[in-house]
């Protein structure tokens, strides 16, 4: 009977870690648009409105190769999301920025998002991810 219990618990454990697993995908984020090599690239992904530009839900720094960057999520849950990117060109691990918040380095938000007299807007960046997505940013 133990044996039998053991065995129905690990079976229905295996459905749930299978079905937790589904609909899970990956985003490649290709950057271009860089004028150097120098630094690095930073990029969020955020999947709420209220923390875009501000806090996000997951984060990648890569190197540049070629004026180029590829960072990648692995195991995203089906959703909405936005991404943003920045170049710190000088290493100093964050964005650099003028006088009212004016970036100094190059910048870039997914679907082309660029802010009006201020930053990007959510609503603009975002997507629905519902299978592996590549997307590309070119920062500027």
């Amino acid at each position: 009977m133990q044996k039998t219990i053991i065995t129905l618990v690990l079976f229905v454990s295996g459905i749930i870690f299978s079905y937790a697993q589904e609909n899970r995908y990956t985003i490649t984020v290709k950057i271009s648009g860089m004028e150097s090599d120098k630094g690095k690239i930073y990029v969020a992904l955020y999947n709420q409105e209220t923390f875009f530009l501000k806090k996000g839900f997951r984060g990648g720094i890569a190197k540049i190769s070629n004026k180029k960057s590829t960072v990648i999520f692995k195991n995203i849950p089906k959703g909405t999301y936005a991404i943003s990117a920045f170049h710190d060109e000088n290493n100093n691990q964050k964005l650099d920025t003028y006088l009212f918040g004016i970036p100094k380095e190059d910048t870039g938000c997914s679907n082309g998002a660029v802010g009006n007299f201020g930053p990007p807007k959510y609503e603009d960046a975002k997507f629905n991810l519902t299978k592996n997505t590549i997307i590309p940013i070119v920062v500027n």
